[in-house]
């Protein structure tokens, strides 16, 4: 009687090992199955299309750039020195004017009285001292008269010179060469002395002041070359150079004055405001890419190349910044394809399609494979 009931309880043993192994080998196959099934949605996936420059080589420039306003080394205010009406003005806003230039006439006829008046009372003193000469010898009068008369002989002439100095006043002339910025007066205003009536301007050299960080020192030196651009130029560029650097560095603020300085050009006016650019290192022959392709997610700079149909991620080592363009020291060579748009979608090995100015060459590239396959199921 326990005979079959041993067998049953065998059975039922024999039955619950075979349900294992079947879920196991099941599970495995299954497993199998998923990573497969995940490489095959990886490479199912539509290549991502691109935008790629090739990695070329060129001259780069280290720079600092800078704004400023432009203002001129050299001015002046023309003060009239003497009292007046302006008869006559001569210039305007904007004339161009030499040292010595007459620029307004005052009325001259106190003056001129004043040196008329003078030449009389010399003229009389000067035939006194004459006389006086020839009397001393006949001791008709003493020593002291005659330099008494020669003291007022003296002063005569003085005053008079003093007349004639002011009688050339009332012509008012440009203390410096360049170009009449403001003119404060009209003819028939009456002048005061030591009242400014015009500025001037030289034109002929324009500058710039920088305030720079003061880590810059070291880097920014005298004679290094300048360009400069105006919003109100646009697509013009001024040559120029660094005419002084200061050597100490203003504690509060911690910048230090750069002076840059420019040809007088007819477009450049003080008052401008313009971008400034100082080189102060080049590499002639550096490999450069385009700073959008720069990857900017975590610490690691690195960009995408294209190689083979599939984005590779490559760390590399930057220098100078040109522009839009950067150098690469380390990680890329001569014509390595960088990626500059859709990179945010792009992941280690992801298939790229290229777009752009670049699609010709990776569109012909991918058609000659198709080409040579129908060639071969053609031939016998």
């Amino acid at each position: 009687m326990s005979t079959p009931h041993a067998f049953a309880s065998a059975g039922r043993v024999l039955t619950g090992a075979a349900l294992l192994s079947a879920v196991l080998v099941l599970s495995a196959c299954k497993g199998g199955g998923g990573d497969a099934q995940a490489k095959a949605a990886d490479e199912a996936q539509p290549p991502v299309p691109v935008e790629t420059e090739q990695v070329t080589r060129r001259s780069v420039a280290a720079s600092w750039v800078g704004t400023a306003a432009l203002e001129v080394p050299r001015g002046a205010d023309v003060v009239a020195k003497t009292s007046g009406i302006a008869l006559d003005v001569l210039v305007e806003e904007g004339d161009q004017v030499r040292a010595g230039q007459p620029l307004v006439r005052l009325d001259p006829d106190r003056a001129r009285l004043a040196v008329l008046q003078s030449r009389a009372t010399m003229g009389k003193l000067d035939n006194s001292y004459k006389r006086a000469q020839q009397l001393v010898g006949q001791q008709m009068i003493s020593a002291n008269d005659l330099d008494q008369i020669k003291f007022d002989l003296d002063t005569a002439r003085a005053q008079h010179e003093m007349a004639q100095l002011e009688l050339s006043y009332t012509t008012v002339t440009a203390p410096i060469s360049g170009v009449i910025s403001q003119r404060m007066i009209r003819t028939g205003n009456f002048v005061q002395i030591n009242t400014p009536i015009f500025s001037i301007v030289d034109n002929a050299r324009i500058e710039a002041t920088l305030n720079v960080p003061e880590r810059e020192l070291r880097v920014l030196k005298r004679g290094q070359p300048v360009r400069l651009s105006v919003d109100a130029l646009p697509g013009e560029t001024f040559e120029g150079v660094v005419e002084r650097v200061a050597p100490v560095v203003e504690s509060r603020s911690g910048t230090f004055r750069v002076v840059c300085a420019f040809e007088g050009d007819e477009a450049l006016r003080p008052g401008m405001f313009g971008r400034i650019r100082i080189d102060y290192d080049q590499r002639a022959d550096a490999l450069v890419i385009p700073r959008s392709a720069l990857l900017e997610d975590g610490d690691e700079t690195a960009v995408f190349t294209v190689r083979d149909g599939k984005a590779v991620r490559v760390p590399v080592t930057l220098g100078y910044v040109d522009g839009a363009l950067i150098e690469v020291r380390d990680g890329l060579e001569e014509g390595d394809a960088v990626v500059t748009a859709g990179k945010v979608a792009l992941r280690e090995g992801s298939a790229v399609q290229v777009v752009g100015a670049d699609a010709p060459a990776v569109a012909a590239d991918a058609s000659a494979a198709p080409a040579a396959d129908a060639d071969q199921d053609d031939a016998p």
